[in-house]
């Protein structure tokens, strides 16, 4: 059986893979600050990147898939993963990174492929850019670099905050003119749950195969969770419009494993 590592499992996306895995192989977690629930579940262990070496828990735990969703000082982040990279070149183990549609965020009149080349503007695409330079230095069928656009669903963190903020009748922040693509985080679990099983490798692009404005849809979530005269802050950061989008080519996964903007907004009602 596979044993699954996940760095960073106490996060939204990490926490949603070790659910969707724990039943199919033998999975385990890492968590940073003290968690009564995580202390008490034994598949858990406490890491701290900022002062532990990841190399020690890989040492012990001989994992076969480590899945990094890791999040925190980004220093931290590049050690970390130097470390994992060092390790699974010495054992028989490679590495899933959840990757980001920020590694494009330069580019602004196309949507992107699995191997266009990355180019950043900001701090967090520059710091995925990095590590999935590192990475690809390794053989292909060492590591996944899975790219993820926004992550919607009832209980994500971007729908309670669209909740939150209508509730207190503050302003939602939207891009009129960002045409992006999306994912839900049901579909997320599935599409990497068929990655491992089918021993893929190389990069993937996870997101909807269609597009929308990101305006556009922010209000169509806002209409079907039934609030109320939603208050919208319209920010233009450029005079055209601009993708931030991450489409697949060259690895497409299967039909049903695929997903439709509209899947994404139908999402956020489904717990």
């Amino acid at each position: 059986m596979k044993r699954i590592l996940i760095i960073g499992a106490s996060g939204f996306i990490g926490n949603a893979l070790y659910k969707e895995f724990n039943s199919y192989f033998d999975t385990y977690g890492t968590y940073r600050t003290d968690n009564a629930f995580f202390e008490k579940n034994q598949k858990f262990f406490q890491y701290d990147m900022e002062l532990e070496d990841i190399s020690i828990l890989l040492d012990n735990l001989k994992p076969t898939i480590i899945i990094s969703a890791l999040r925190g000082n980004f220093n931290a982040q590049l050690d970390a993963h130097q470390r994992i990279i060092n390790w699974i070149q010495k054992h028989r183990c490679r590495l899933i990174f959840i990757s980001s549609a920020n590694v494009f965020d330069s580019f602004s009149n196309y949507p992107s492929y699995e191997y266009d080349k990355t180019l950043s503007d900001s701090i967090f695409g520059r710091l995925k850019i990095k590590i999935e330079n590192a990475l690809m230095r390794l053989p292909t069928n060492k590591y996944v670099i899975a790219r993820v656009p926004m992550v919607f669903g009832a209980t994500t963190p971007r729908v309670q905050e669209i909740k939150t903020l209508h509730d207190l009748k503050a302003s939602i922040e939207v891009f009129p003119n960002v045409i992006i693509n999306a994912t839900s985080i049901s579909k997320l679990t599935q599409q990497l749950h068929y990655i491992i099983n089918r021993s893929k490798k190389g990069v993937y692009h996870l997101g909807s195969i269609d597009l929308i404005y990101h305006l556009d849809l922010i209000k169509e979530i806002c209409d079907i969770l039934e609030l109320d005269d939603p208050v919208f802050k319209q920010v233009y950061d450029s005079n055209n419009d601009r993708y931030l989008a991450v489409l697949p080519k060259d690895n497409k996964l299967p039909k049903n494993l695929q997903i439709t903007t509209q899947e994404v907004i139908n999402s956020v009602t489904v717990k």
